[in-house]
C-alpha cells in the first residue's frame, strides 16, 4: 500500500506528481503522463509543450461610401466567433495551467505565479530546476561520486537496494 509520500512524490489519479528540488526529470515525466491521463489529455499536452491557442484577428470590411473612406480593420477573435474545437483548445489551456501549478511547492508556485500560459510556467520550471550548464555538471559530478560509492547498508532489503539504485540510474540519464 503506497505511504502519504508516495502519493505526493508521485501523484494519484486526482493529483499530479509533487515537484522537489531532487526529482525534476521525474517530475516532468509524471507530469506529463498525468496531464495525458485527463480528459482533454491530448490538448492539455499540446498546450504545456506547444503553448496556448492564440486568438486571430478577424478582418472587418471597411465602408468606401463613407465621406471619409473607412479601411478595413480588424478585431480579436471573440468567444461566439469560436469553433467548438478552439473553446475545448481554450479549456484545456486552463487545465493545463492548473495541472501544473498543482504540482508545484509553494516556493516555485510563488516565482511562477505571473506567468500567463503553461508553457511559460513548464519552461520556466525549466530552467529553475536544471539550472545552468555549470550546475549541471556539478550535479553530474556529484550524482557520479555517488554512483563510484554506491553499496547497501546493513540490514537494508533487496527491494530498496534496488530503488535507490534504479532512481540513482534516472538522475545520471
Amino acid at each position: 500500500m503506497p505511504t502519504q509520500q508516495d502519493i505526493y512524490t508521485t501523484g494519484s489519479k486526482n493529483c499530479p506528481p509533487m515537484l522537489n528540488k531532487e526529482n525534476y526529470v521525474p517530475w516532468s515525466s509524471r507530469l506529463l503522463r498525468y496531464a495525458k491521463s485527463r480528459p482533454n489529455g491530448k490538448l492539455i499536452y499540446n498546450s504545456i509543450i506547444n503553448g496556448s491557442y492564440v486568438r486571430q484577428m478577424i478582418p472587418e470590411p471597411g465602408d468606401p461610401n463613407h465621406k471619409v473612406p473607412v479601411n478595413e480593420t480588424f478585431h480579436v477573435q471573440i468567444d461566439n466567433e469560436l469553433t467548438e474545437k478552439e473553446l475545448k483548445q481554450i479549456e484545456a489551456d486552463d487545465q493545463a495551467i492548473q495541472t501544473i501549478l498543482l504540482g508545484l511547492p509553494e516556493d516555485i508556485y510563488a516565482v511562477v505565479d505571473s506567468c500567463e500560459t503553461a508553457q511559460e510556467i513548464w519552461l520556466h520550471v525549466q530552467q529553475m530546476m536544471k539550472g545552468s550548464d555549470i550546475g549541471i555538471q556539478e550535479k553530474k559530478a556529484k550524482l557520479f561520486n555517488e554512483w563510484e560509492r554506491f553499496t547497501s547498508t546493513d540490514g537494508e532489503s533487496i527491494e530498496s537496494y534496488y530503488h535507490r539504485f534504479l532512481k540513482l540510474m534516472n538522475d545520471l540519464e
